[in-house]
């Protein structure tokens, strides 16, 4: 029996395609964004209300853009507008954001495997968590070293209606490319990318130190490094 074709090929990033613990970088980012407010809103208010709207976020299903999601929850509770926020976080990404590059080391083959897909002719998707603005996530690319690729679709807050593991967010990736699931293999480090096999993406796990594994989770299609990947890509 042929093998499904593969057409589109979905990365994440933090762990897959960076070298990044994102548990690691959320305290100094954390810090750095209730600073760049801090003459408006008190920490101790910004911070209980950061995690309240993020985790509203984590369980977006569909009913608003993760930003609005967030929006309107995070506002209101820190008594303050969006248009008197919104630029002060705009220019944190800008100029403090960037200082953060320190906790992120490039992947050895990550931009071999992300031109890889491109020259097989795949549709390729930055799947990462959509719980940061673009601006952040493209910095994020940039300090991969794959930042300068066309892709498909990068997945950012603005442009996502929910996030991982909920199969929702898979769903609208696959709606949004116009590919069915079994057209498509997701690549990641952790159980929130393998649980895209649940719609029949098949799946590539890469090991990494945040790999645990539900045992309802399907097994993954297959795993190994990305440079394990690079052939396999080229082979499909």
């Amino acid at each position: 029996m042929m093998k499904t074709p593969i057409r589109a090929v979905l990365f994440d990033l933090d762990g897959t395609l960076l070298d990044l613990d994102i548990d690691v970088l959320v305290e100094p980012y954390v810090r750095g964004l209730a600073q760049s407010v801090v003459h408006l809103v008190p920490p101790e208010r910004f911070l209980p209300s950061l995690i309240q709207a993020t985790a509203l976020m984590r369980d977006n299903n569909g009913r608003a853009s993760n930003a609005e999601v967030f929006a309107q929850s995070f506002y209101p509770a820190v008594g303050c507008s969006r248009q008197e926020l919104e630029p002060l976080f705009e220019r944190f990404y800008v100029e403090e954001f960037p200082k953060l590059r320190s906790y992120a080391r490039r992947k050895t083959h990550a931009r071999e495997a992300v031109q890889t897909a491109f020259a097989q002719g795949f549709d390729v998707v930055i799947a990462t968590n959509p719980l940061f603005p673009s601006m952040a996530i493209r910095q994020r690319l940039d300090w991969a070293g794959v930042g300068d690729f066309p892709y498909r679709l990068v997945t950012t807050y603005e442009n996502s209606y929910a996030a991982k593991p909920n199969l929702a967010y898979f769903r609208h990736i696959l709606s949004t490319i116009d590919q069915p699931a079994e057209h498509c293999i997701m690549v990641g480090d952790e159980d929130i990318d393998m649980v895209a096999a649940h719609l029949g993406c098949r799946t590539f796990l890469i090991p990494s130190a945040r790999t645990c594994l539900a045992s309802t989770t399907p097994t993954p299609t297959n795993r190994g490094t990305l440079a394990d990947l690079i052939p396999m890509l080229r082979d499909m």
